[in-house]
């Protein structure tokens, strides 16, 4: 695919945001009026990323006046579906102006596990999977993959993605494709695709913007039919450092280049703790495991990471019978045993290294890098299941932890997001 020219592209100063008719004087430029009389399809992510949708859906609607029918689909990858009061809520509008100001825009839930909601655009073959992975390529990653995506992206005349780029733990930056491929795709491509970032680790994938997963995404987009034009944002705090706004590949290139640059904290020593905070916005472990990988490049080996999140009751709504079947382990406890897992979906094997980290199995003994201690409403005895450490959230006091940084202690208050890395790694 060429790239060309962004039509539109803004960043703040370092340590600044974007105001409010900047951000919209450079959607004007870059979106107005491009899709009168089309029928437009935007993609948007759910609220376990940061994005203020709610400034920024009713600036949409308003520029895209023009488009003959807009909608809005949640790019749920295989997260659980939203209600109507969340995804009201998501966008920031009432109910009541869902019915009347908005009635005309639809707000739609990708549907990842229902056959009839996805259409199959074409194959993705050993050979070419085996050729984009390299050397990092194995056989449990089988063998043709279908592409497929929901159905919907075929029956409008243009996608508009809109969403944050940050530093990813499977396929090095989010945003641009992702939000095709898993975001709205079937489940063959979420699992290999988790599976090829587990093999490589977060270690060598987080922060990196050419992987080898990132070039099967994009591989797989090139088979969609529909134009596809991408809003890629930078979002800090509750707001916007840049925008950029063109072909899908060239504006997620811009947008992870400004991320590698606003999203990437350096540290001169690894840490031996970590009080890892999670937000709010993370309701399910699936998503607050964001909270260790974003540290995991920055503790010592042999050190440890406290997920804290006060909060959380719930390992996954849509894959936690799975997640307790195998708990959590590092990559090659299960490439060692691969016969004993081989029924798990790659996607959950894949998360379950992830959150665990690197390390090594031998002669029947895991050995972990760090270890993973969860602060958080699952009882002791689900941790131990997990194979994971536990610490009662009461006896957490922030205080306890801040300011230590010379003893080799960190707190980080809002994890998730920014990636912390040793200068060394």
């Amino acid at each position: 695919m060429i790239t060309t020219a962004l039509a539109a592209q803004r960043t703040a100063a370092p340590g600044q945001l974007l105001d409010e008719a900047t951000i919209r004087d450079t959607f004007a430029e870059g979106l107005g009026r491009r899709f009168d009389g089309a029928r437009v399809l935007a993609l948007i992510p759910d609220h376990t990323r940061s994005i203020p949708l709610p400034q920024l859906f009713p600036l949409l609607v308003e520029l895209l006046y023009g488009t003959r029918q807009l909608d809005f689909m949640v790019a749920l990858g295989t997260h659980p579906p939203l209600d109507e009061d969340s995804l009201c809520r998501l966008v920031g509008i009432s109910r009541a102006a869902r019915t009347t100001t908005y009635r005309h825009i639809g707000l739609l839930n990708h549907a990842w596990d229902d056959p009839a909601a996805l259409a199959q655009l074409g194959t993705l073959t050993q050979a070419q999977i085996q050729a984009l992975a390299g050397e990092r390529w194995h056989p449990s990653l089988g063998g043709d993959v279908p592409v497929r995506i929901n159905k919907l992206a075929l029956e409008y005349d243009h996608i508009l993605i809109l969403g944050p780029t940050f530093p990813h733990e499977v396929v090095g930056f989010s945003g641009g494709a992702k939000y095709l491929f898993p975001g709205i795709s079937g489940a063959e491509l979420i699992n290999v695709t988790h599976w090829l970032g587990a093999l490589i680790t977060v270690l060598d994938t987080i922060g990196v913007a050419d992987t080898p997963v990132r070039e099967v995404i994009h591989a797989a987009a090139d088979l969609l039919p529909t134009p596809v034009t991408l809003a890629a944002l930078t979002v800090e705090y509750d707001g916007l450092s840049g925008i950029f706004i063109g072909d899908h590949l060239t504006a997620w290139r811009a947008a992870a280049d400004h991320s590698a640059q606003r999203h990437i904290i350096w540290v001169d020593q690894p840490y031996r703790r970590v009080l890892s905070v999670a937000p709010p916005m993370y309701d399910e472990l699936w998503v607050a495991a964001k909270a260790m990988y974003k540290l995991d490049p920055a503790i010592a080996d042999g050190g440890e990471v406290v997920v804290y999140v006060p909060h959380l009751d719930t390992v996954s709504h849509v894959h936690g019978a799975n997640i307790y079947k195998i708990g959590y382990h590092v990559r090659d406890y299960f490439l060692k045993q691969w016969a004993r897992f081989q029924d798990i979906p790659l996607g959950v094997i894949a998360h379950s290294t992830h959150l665990k980290g690197s390390g090594w199995f031998e002669k029947g003994v895991e050995q972990p890098r760090i270890q993973v201690t969860l602060a958080s409403r699952l009882a002791e005895s689900d941790c131990r299941a997990l194979n994971l450490g536990y610490a009662d959230p009461a006896s957490i006091h922030l205080a306890d932890w801040q300011g230590r940084e010379a003893e080799g202690i960190l707190v980080v208050p809002k994890a998730g997001e920014m990636l912390y890395r040793t200068r060394r790694s």
